[in-house]
């Protein structure tokens, strides 16, 4: 693997359209928002649970990590500090004298080195880091030692917290490449954390499948960049900022190895033991897992462009959280969450037809009933003139009042003002109605009265 690693040790140009830089900020320009450019930030609803919801935000990552690891769960238990840990070279809690005497050196450090990794001791360190992306092009950078002296004066001034001007030519940038290996070597653990440890071997060991579902000895490198976004989610987060820094700028080293001669694996080699290592631990304790370890520490350097990016699916969960879904879904989920939302527009859809055509039978109804009742009218007004004739009239202006106020009333149905009016005329005066007018009997099939009367009742 050390062989295919150096081949790959040149670092893959950007993406075309692509900034070389890390970026998680898109610029959106809208004419609703009065042309004014505002900032969004694709990973928020993804902060904003890590920060209010740890718990919640730590159970949707893991789950999400051992769908592509097989972590056991001893293993499983330690990446999530629930067990003690057992790493190689003793490197644990206490581990001999040599472990002790390294503490006690720490003991007389400054407030930066040697010291717990903070968010004050990363801003004194960026110093560093800034002044070496301007001076990438010197050959052998961090493979070079530089002058003793010099590093002692700037590590002080940088315990101390005072201002360094390492423009001044004062300062070699060896000098300064130096002490930056220094600052992450003596840091109380590893940057990915001694409980990351087991989980970046498993990810080493993530291979691509052939067509019979046997595995292969192919690096499956879109798993491997998954599980890392899922990795470097859960690692504390001055760890996740500073290894931010320090994984860009050894691509950006990378990309100029034409000039300084340090390939992505070559600045592995370099960088793997205050990465990666157990702290304390020797090239003989990791004999079994070395090469996977300096190969793990390449393969950041060069997909580090895509390793601070929450996968798509934390974000739809995170998402959801805030926007209504309490259920947390694994990649998985959300494809049965699309097809159920699918359904249910399907189905809304379906019922609002079903409205539609509802109300349309209604107002049909509405004009059938209308225009029998027109018809009827009429037939009474082409009656010869009798007592009879003028009792219908008084009963046909006091049916159309009627009508004309439950029309205006928009929850009954067209079919039940029609009937309920209908309903209310008295039994004498539909029997007299029948009686004296056998014309009523002979008007057009769709003038039914003895049906009409059947669908009253069942109204």
């Amino acid at each position: 693997m050390a062989t295919e690693a150096q081949s790959e040790g040149e670092v893959p140009a950007p993406e075309p359209g692509r900034s070389e830089a890390i970026c998680n900020f898109v610029i959106c320009n809208d004419s609703s928002l009065q042309s004014q450019p505002i900032i969004f930030n694709p990973d928020f609803f993804v902060e904003k649970l890590r920060h209010e919801k740890p718990e919640v935000f730590t159970e949707l990552v893991v789950s999400n990590i051992t769908r592509l690891i097989d972590l056991p769960g001893t293993e499983l238990a330690q990446l999530m500090g629930e067990e003690d840990l057992k790493l190689p070279g003793g490197a644990g809690p206490a581990s001999g004298f040599f472990r002790s005497l390294m503490s006690l050196k720490r003991k007389e450090k400054g407030v930066v080195f040697g010291s717990p990794l903070t968010e004050e001791g990363i801003a004194q360190i960026y110093q560093l880091i800034e002044y070496l992306h301007k001076n990438l092009r010197v050959e052998g950078l961090f493979r070079v030692p530089g002058n003793s002296v010099r590093q002692q004066i700037l590590r002080d001034a940088l315990n101390n917290g005072t201002d360094i001007d390492l423009e001044s030519g004062e300062f070699h940038s060896n000098d300064v490449a130096t002490l930056l290996k220094m600052f992450l070597g003596e840091l109380p653990e590893p940057l990915l954390t001694h409980k990351h440890f087991h989980a970046h071997l498993k990810i080493a060991d993530l291979m691509q499948f052939d067509d019979k579902g046997n595995k292969t000895s192919v690096p499956d490198k879109e798993r491997q960049i998954e599980a890392l976004q899922l990795l470097f989610l859960i690692l504390p987060p001055p760890n996740r900022n500073l290894l931010k820094l320090l994984l860009d700028l050894l691509y950006q080293t990378a990309k100029k190895q034409d000039k300084n001669k340090m390939s992505a694996y070559n600045l592995a080699l370099m960088f793997a033991p205050h990465v990666l290592w157990p702290k304390n631990a020797t090239a003989n304790d990791l004999q079994e897992n070395i090469t996977k370890l300096n190969d793990g520490m390449a393969f950041m350097i060069k997909h580090s462009q895509k390793l601070f990016k929450a996968p798509a699916y934390i974000r739809e969960c995170a998402r959801l959280h805030y926007l209504g879904s309490r259920t947390q879904a694994s990649k998985d989920d959300l494809d049965l969450i699309a097809s159920c939302q699918t359904r249910s527009f399907q189905l809304a859809k379906s019922q609002k037809w079903n409205r539609v055509d509802s109300c349309s039978h209604q107002e049909e109804t509405q004009q059938r009933t209308e225009e029998a009742l027109r018809e009827l009218f009429q037939h009474v007004h082409n009656m010869p003139e009798s007592a009879k004739k003028k009792q219908l009239i008084r009963q046909r202006k006091v049916l159309g009042n009627q009508m004309m106020s439950e029309k205006k009333n928009k929850y009954p149905t067209p079919d039940s003002v029609a009937i309920g009016e209908l309903k209310r005329a008295s039994k004498e005066n539909m029997n007299l109605l029948f009686s004296g007018s056998p014309a009523v009997m002979m008007t057009p099939t769709r003038l039914k009265w003895p049906e009409g009367k059947k669908e009253g009742k069942k109204a």
